[in-house]
């Protein structure tokens, strides 16, 4: 799934490719992932593109004051083109093709999604806030509002919720899905199922510079590279995230795995549970 350090960099890619120039055409070929019909999908032609930014995980491509929204879910990518195909592409393909943008300059891109589960989103709005997910974000863990004062607040008013699902949640903090949730408490040496109302300040302060630091660097390693490298710079980064099995970078103890219905999470136990592995409740609630 991209996270924030992902979705900025395609923002800064999409940015340097598509302001200045005139989306001609936008084609859905995924119907289901349009959420918006006012302004329509086709208010978008002929207008100019400003600028690419990002709001958590949302990529918003501002057009002559319309926004395109787009939040890429678990599975979906943007795919640049140097030349976009001349005929519009068939309603229900299977490529996992959902949007196109086309330019003046006959380039633009896709919006694609892999697999059966579809959870790729698109909005035409005015404002982005007014799509939904957008208005009840948390703060970015970047940004200068959010200072180690504010997750101690965050941390203490999710009581004896678990830490990872505090980082995970978007209306907590925006931007950090599964993978760097998992990052993050691995590099403050924390389980993942730590309540978070029994945070110590010490601790707090812990936690707050890991989230800097690994999100600011993802960020830093990620800024200046194209689409199709953004996957592969994330994957080969990853010190627990996805590493079952192997050894961890830091002590060289095996990474471990809980599993969940529909995600899983990894970790060290050297590192962050006393050497204890954690049990593996597919069926917890408590992490989505």
């Amino acid at each position: 799934m991209p996270e924030l350090p992902e979705v900025e960099a395609l923002a800064l890619d999409l940015r340097g490719r598509l302001r200045d120039r005139a989306i001609t055409q936008v084609h859905v070929a995924a119907f289901s992932a349009l959420k918006t019909f006012d302004p329509p999908l086709q208010a978008l032609e002929g207008t100019l593109v400003d600028d690419v930014s990002r709001h958590g995980k949302f990529l918003d491509i501002d057009a002559s004051g319309l926004h395109l929204v787009i939040h890429l879910a678990r599975a979906g990518w943007i795919r640049w083109r140097e030349e976009v195909p001349t005929l519009p592409p068939r309603a229900g393909s299977k490529s996992g093709l959902a949007l196109r943008v086309v330019l003046d300059d006959g380039s633009g891109l896709d919006v694609t999604e892999a697999g059966t589960k579809k959870g790729l989103a698109a909005y035409v709005v005015r404002r982005p806030e007014d799509v939904p997910g957008i208005a009840s974000l948390g703060p970015d863990p970047l940004g200068d509002d959010f200072t180690v004062d504010v997750l101690r607040q965050i941390l203490a008013d999710a009581g004896r919720a678990q830490v990872k699902g505090v980082l995970r949640h978007q209306g907590t903090i925006a931007g950090i899905g599964n993978a760097y949730s998992d990052e993050v408490l691995h590099a403050a040496r924390m389980s993942p199922f730590k309540p978070a109302s029994s945070m110590t300040d010490e601790e707090s302060q812990t936690l707050y510079d890991a989230i800097r630091s690994v999100i600011g660097d993802a960020v830093d390693r990620s800024r200046g590279l194209a689409a199709s490298e953004l996957k592969g710079e994330k994957k080969s980064r990853l010190a627990v995230h996805g590493q079952t099995g192997k050894p961890c970078p830091v002590c060289g103890d095996t990474v471990r795995e809980v599993s969940f219905t529909d995600s899983s999470l990894q970790y060290c136990p050297t590192c962050q549970t006393g050497g204890k592995p954690l049990a593996d409740r597919r069926m917890s609630r408590l992490l989505k």
